[in-house]
């Protein structure tokens, strides 16, 4: 993907990974507060609720770390082109990009989903 993004782009770039990174956000809490619901109603205990809790923190922490951490203009459509396949924005949100830079996440989500 080697598609040189006008500063219009970018700037539409960063506010939709923002908007999916906040989804993701939305989403690791929403795992957190399952497994912490478990607890309180006592369908599991102490030790074994905060492994699990543990585990998936620290799983999400790395999945966000994996995904975001050293982003940069080069690897705005490559985040892009996940959070489309993990469908955390959509098709419609790129409207505003240009049709190059559009057309190259999506094809690339594409492939992701294969």
């Amino acid at each position: 993907m080697s598609i040189e993004l006008s500063k219009k782009d970018k700037r539409i770039a960063r506010e939709l990974i923002e908007k999916g990174l906040q989804k993701e956000f939305q989403q690791g809490l929403q795992k957190f507060d399952d497994i912490l619901q478990k607890w309180k109603n006592g369908q599991q205990d102490n030790r074994d609720a905060y492994d699990v809790l543990y585990k998936t923190v620290r799983d999400f922490d790395k999945h966000i770390a994996r995904r975001y951490d050293n982003m940069k203009g080069s690897t705005y459509l490559l985040i892009l082109a996940t959070q489309l396949a993990d469908k955390l924005i959509s098709e419609g949100d790129l409207a505003e990009m240009n049709p190059d830079a559009r057309n190259a996440i999506i094809s690339r989500a594409q492939t992701i989903l294969l």
